[in-house]
C-alpha cells in the first residue's frame, strides 16, 4: 500500500532531556590535538554530572581537524564502548542535528546516555588547511578566481544582501556591538572589552563590504552536553531542559542565485506548530553568527519579520541579553570565538544554561522558552546545512 507521507505526523521528543552544559575554555592557539579537546569535554561531562564514564553508551561528535579519524577513533582512544555512535560533519549546524539524532536513540532506547560533543583544535596552520580541504566542490569553483575561504564568500552573500533589501554596515553593526556586550558577562568568551558602532564601522576592511568586527576569531576549544530521558535527569538530580521541536534541512533554495534565504524558512510552521508556540512567545535566540549577515537572516526567515525587513528589525530592537530581543547571550562566535565545530554547539549550550539557572550576569529574565539555530558546511555561494530547535525549561 502506498503511504501519504504528507498526513504523517511527526513524533514529538517528550520524554527527552538535555542537561549538563560545559565549555572546555577556548584558547587563541593550541599544539593539543582535536582528541585532546574532545576528551577534555568528556571529562568534564562525566564530572558535573556525576555519571560514570561507562555509563555514557552514546556518543555524537563533531570535528574538522579531528580528520582522519572519526567518532569511532575517539572510542579507542578515550576508552569508551558506546552502543549508538554517530559522527555529524555539518559544521554550524551540527549541534541541532546531534541533538535531534541523539534524542531519537534516546527514545527508541538505542543509548540510555548520549553525550553531543563539538571540538576542534586551532594551531597556527590549522585554518588554513582546513578551509584548503573543506569542500574540494567550492574550493575548485572559487580559488582559480582568488578567492580563498569564508571571507570572500560571506563578502558577496552580504553584498548582495545589501544591494537586494537596502541594508546598512550600521545595522551588521547593532548585531556586532549587541553582541559584544553579552560576551562581557560570559567567562569563557575570547573578546573582554566593549566595542562601539564607532569602533566597528572604523575596523579595517578584509573583503568588502565585510571588515573586522564582521569575522569570528578561529580558536580551539569544545563545547558538549548529555541528552538522556527525563526520568534518568531526574534520578540524577540534573537540572535540564525539554525538546519542544526540532528541524532541519539541506539544500534548501538551491534556485537562488546567491544566497538570501535559509532553509528554516521552509519548516517554521512545522517548528512552530510542535512546540504550540508562536515566535513572539520566545525569551531569547541563539542564531547561528558566522557573519552579521547570517544573524540578519536567521531572523527573517525564522519569522520574526518578513524577508527584507531584516534591517528595520534591528534598527528596533536591542539584542542584548537584558533588551527586547535576546540573541546570542553567550556573545556568540563574533565576541566568543569560533572553535570549528564547537561553534554548531556554542548556542545550544549557552540555551541550555539560560534555561537552568547558569547563565550568570547574562541571565535573560524568566526565561522559559529560547530557540537555538544552526547553519553550516558553506559552498562558494550558500551554506548548505540549516536546523532549528525549541527548548523549554523544564518543569
Amino acid at each position: 500500500m502506498k503511504s501519504d507521507t504528507t498526513t504523517r505526523r511527526r513524533q514529538s521528543y517528550e520524554g527527552v532531556a538535555v542537561a549538563v552544559p560545559v565549555t572546555v575554555p577556548y584558547a587563541r592557539y593550541s599544539t593539543r590535538s582535536a582528541h585532546w579537546f574532545v576528551g577534555q569535554a568528556l571529562e568534564a561531562l562525566v564530572k558535573a554530572s556525576g555519571v560514570a564514564k561507562e555509563d555514557i553508551d552514546g556518543l555524537c561528535l563533531s570535528s574538522f581537524s579531528l580528520a582522519p579519524d572519526t567518532a569511532v577513533g575517539v572510542t579507542q582512544h578515550l576508552g569508551l564502548s558506546p552502543r549508538w555512535l554517530d559522527h555529524v560533519p555539518t559544521g554550524g549546524a551540527s549541534g541541532v542535528m546531534c541533538l535531534r539524532r541523539a534524542a531519537r536513540a534516546v527514545q527508541a532506547g538505542d543509548a540510555e546516555i548520549v553525550a553531543c560533543v563539538g571540538a576542534d583544535t586551532n594551531h597556527v596552520d590549522s585554518f588554513r588547511l582546513t578551509l584548503g580541504s573543506f569542500s574540494n566542490f567550492a574550493r575548485d569553483a572559487s580559488y582559480p578566481y582568488g578567492s580563498g575561504g569564508p571571507n570572500s564568500i560571506f563578502a558577496m552573500i552580504t553584498a548582495n544582501y545589501m544591494r537586494t533589501y537596502g541594508a546598512k554596515r550600521e545595522d551588521f553593526g547593532r548585531i556586532a556591538v549587541d553582541q559584544r556586550t553579552n560576551a562581557l558577562g560570559n567567562p569563557n568568551a575570547m573578546f573582554k572589552k566593549p566595542l562601539t558602532l564607532d569602533e566597528y564601522m572604523g575596523a579595517r576592511p578584509i573583503s568588502e563590504p565585510i571588515h573586522l568586527f564582521d569575522c569570528v576569531m578561529p580558536c580551539a576549544g569544545a563545547e558538549a552536553f548529555l541528552v538522556m530521558s527525563e526520568a534518568r535527569a531526574r534520578d540524577l538530580g540534573l537540572a535540564h531542559v525539554v525538546i519542544r521541536g526540532a528541524i532541519e534541512r539541506h539544500n534548501a533554495y538551491a534556485e537562488d542565485p546567491v544566497m538570501v534565504r535559509g532553509g528554516w524558512r521552509k519548516d517554521r510552521d512545522d517548528l512552530y506548530a510542535q512546540a504550540g508556540v508562536k515566535p513572539a512567545e520566545l525569551d531569547f535566540v541563539q542564531t547561528y553568527d558566522d557573519y552579521p549577515v547570517i544573524v540578519m537572516m536567521h531572523f527573517e526567515d525564522l519569522g520574526f519579520c518578513e524577508k527584507g525587513e531584516g534591517p528595520d528589525f534591528v534598527r528596533s530592537h536591542a539584542m542584548t541579553f537584558d533588551g527586547s530581543f535576546p540573541n546570542n547571550t553567550s556573545g556568540g562566535q563574533l565576541s566568543a570565538g569560533q572553535a570549528g565545530a564547537a561553534g554548531g554547539f556554542l548556542g545550544m549550550v549557552e540555551a541550555i544554561r539560560q534555561l537552568t539557572d547558569q547563565a550568570g550576569p547574562r541571565r535573560v529574565p524568566d526565561a522559559k522558552l529560547g530557540l537555538v539555530a544552526g547553519f553550516g558546511m558553506v559552498t562558494y555561494d550558500r551554506c548548505l546545512c540549516t536546523g532549528a530547535v525549541i527548548l523549554g525549561r523544564s518543569e
